[in-house]
């Protein structure tokens, strides 16, 4: 079965408020040191705080999303962030704007992110015939990295000429058109998976991280999932900081060093159908598993200059090709192998999980940078990441009767 016009609506307003997000990446952070003027701690704060209130308020989101039509709630979830995004401007235009705020949005886009996504991940299921789902992962993958490799230098391009406000602006829009494509899906949404009278909301709650504990394959890949984002994340700034601090790279070979790499993203995603229809979707699973995770302990011995640029742009694509096709691989195999009645919880447990450790690597390698330097933290960033490629199912493909757990 061909991917249909439903599908095409569903991916039409993901791309739209992903390329929305990516015009406004950085955004609120440059509101908060130019606008507010706040001390660098506040800026580091506002970011971690998005994460952790958002993965602490979305908790008991996972059953509320479950037993319920997904559809609204992804519409309320779009319109909550478009809701608090274009508040900064007014509250900005009338004077009132204060740090408070920001954080407060903050929360609210990445609570939303959480939840739009939990409920997408149920819906697309519905959606999409058990044959079409990884082509249709690799179309939201794809989707995602050419928003965030053309997002950025088009909202820094937008923000240069008409200000930071059009920018935000720009990515509430986004979300209410976002909002709209959901809205004109036409097939009939299934009915919600029932609730067990029996369940307590404590169990409900937990249902999700359960699920993946008690399944063999998913909890290997949610452990990789884990140590890898934790520890990307915490290169991430230490690169950073290598790249400007140290090595003294001009702004535009830093933004050319970000942005060129996530093409290999897009082609990574486009070539999944091609690569399970020649290896099969398990061997492929494993072998992007371990290619995403090779090469940052390269990134430790760069050289300065247009060398350096030259191997910067080289690991990161190959870095990014790999995990263009190991994410919707991975999705595809973690939505072939949970029920539906527990889809949208493992999915948000699974997020929250993610943006709790991420911050967490994020300290964690900011410390082990002020103790060594930050070519060594950068090393052993790097080393974590490649370790991440030996927690993989690596047993043979696991059958149906193995995938669902018995209850």
């Amino acid at each position: 079965m061909a991917l249909g016009r439903d599908f095409r609506r569903l991916w039409a307003a993901y791309t739209i408020s992903e390329t929305g997000t990516g015009l406004a990446y950085g955004a609120i952070p440059l509101v908060a040191v130019l606008v507010l003027e706040v001390p660098e701690f506040q800026v580091s704060l506002l970011a971690a705080l998005g994460g952790l209130a958002a993965a602490a308020l979305a908790l008991p989101a996972g059953p509320w999303i479950e037993f319920r039509r997904k559809r609204p709630v992804m519409i309320g979830a779009d319109l909550a962030r478009a809701v608090a995004i274009l508040s900064v401007p007014i509250a900005a235009a009338a004077g009132w704007l204060i740090y408070a705020q920001l954080c407060v949005v903050a929360v609210v886009q990445a609570a939303g992110a959480i939840i739009f996504t939990s409920a997408s991940g149920s819906h697309l299921k519905a959606l999409v015939s058990p044959a079409d789902r990884a082509t249709a992962n690799g179309r939201f993958e794809a989707a995602f990295w050419t928003a965030y490799s053309a997002g950025p230098p088009l909202g820094g391009a937008l923000t240069s000429a008409l200000g930071v406000w059009w920018t935000l602006t720009a990515d509430a829009i986004s979300f209410l058109l976002s909002a709209v494509g959901v809205r004109r899906i036409r097939q009939p949404e299934p009915a919600p998976p029932v609730r067990s009278s029996s369940a307590g909301k404590l169990s409900e709650i937990a249902g999700g991280w359960r699920y993946i504990v008690e399944h063999r394959g998913m909890r290997t890949l949610f452990i990789n999932s884990q140590i890898f984002g934790a520890a990307m994340m915490a290169a991430s700034p230490l690169l950073n900081v290598l790249m400007l601090a140290e090595l003294h790279f001009p702004a535009w070979q830093y933004g050319l060093a970000w942005g060129l790499p996530c093409i290999g993203g897009i082609v990574g995603a486009l070539c999944l159908k091609p690569l399970n229809n020649r290896f099969g979707e398990h061997r492929v699973l494993l072998i992007s598993g371990v290619g995403r995770a090779l090469w940052l302990p390269f990134l430790a011995f760069i050289p300065a200059g247009v060398p350096g640029l030259i191997v910067i742009i080289a690991v990161e694509f190959l870095a990014l090709f790999g995990a263009g096709v190991f994410n919707p691989s991975f999705a595809t195999y973690r939505m072939t192998h949970t029920e539906d009645g527990y889809l949208s919880r493992v999915i948000a447990c699974w997020s929250i999980s993610s943006r709790t450790a991420q911050p967490i690597g994020i300290l964690l390698g900011g410390a082990l940078a002020a103790f060594t330097s930050v070519r060594i933290a950068l090393l052993i960033c790097g080393l974590i990441v490649l370790s991440s490629a030996a927690i993989m199912p690596w047993r043979s493909r696991v059958t149906e009767e193995q995938a669902i757990p018995v209850r």
